[in-house]
């Protein structure tokens, strides 16, 4: 049992601190209860710490901040990629990753072609919602989120400000990946996108 544990830890330690770490990162290492087991020990230990229920992550120490803590968007990702799973940031997230919000949600929504779920990080809460495939084509991070932002503002709504600073950011958008997504978004969200178009 102790060589499991050590086998663990010592892979732990051969990656960066603040990495997200999922059990199963260590199935070839033993039995899932083995690991489970280890990886509570590891804990107890302060090794590692717990993100959330199944998530660990190798602490990471600022020496003016302390400690780090994993954001919603890390912790979300590092999902998406263990379930292959894709993820669409929304609402009031999708606001606040383009500076259109200063708010920062404590819920965070996104859209998955996953199985739907909700996963307490602390005092945030991430939330998976399960949504038809069109939803999930956008090809640009950016025009991508901006989509999500304006279905989030509501049509007739944006301001000359936010549509000006929309703008701006599109135009840093890979321009074949904005027509592509151009062509996802509602009508009235098309007409603002556009603008962006050399």
């Amino acid at each position: 049992m102790l060589s499991i544990e050590k086998e663990i830890e010592k892979s732990i330690k051969s990656r960066r601190k603040g990495v997200l770490l999922f059990p199963e990162d260590f199935s070839a290492i033993g039995s899932s209860e083995a690991v489970r087991k280890a990886l509570q020990r590891l804990k107890d230990r302060g090794v590692i710490r717990t993100v959330a229920q199944g998530i660990y992550v190798r602490p990471e120490i600022d020496e003016f901040i302390g400690e780090l803590t994993p954001t919603a968007e890390e912790v979300a990702l590092a999902i998406s990629k263990r379930d292959k799973i894709r993820i669409v940031p929304t609402g009031a997230y999708a606001l606040n990753a383009l500076g259109l919000s200063t708010q920062i949600p404590m819920k965070v929504v996104f859209l998955t072609d996953g199985a739907p779920r909700e996963i307490k990080i602390g005092n945030r809460t991430i939330k998976f919602k399960k949504t038809t495939p069109k939803n999930l084509l956008a090809k640009g991070k950016i025009s991508g989120l901006i989509i999500q932002a304006l279905k989030e503002i509501g049509k007739d709504k944006v301001t000359p400000d936010e549509e000006e600073k929309i703008i701006s950011l599109l135009v840093k958008e890979n321009q074949k990946f904005l027509k592509n997504d151009i062509l996802l978004a509602p009508v009235w969200i098309r007409k603002i996108m556009q603008k962006a178009l050399s």
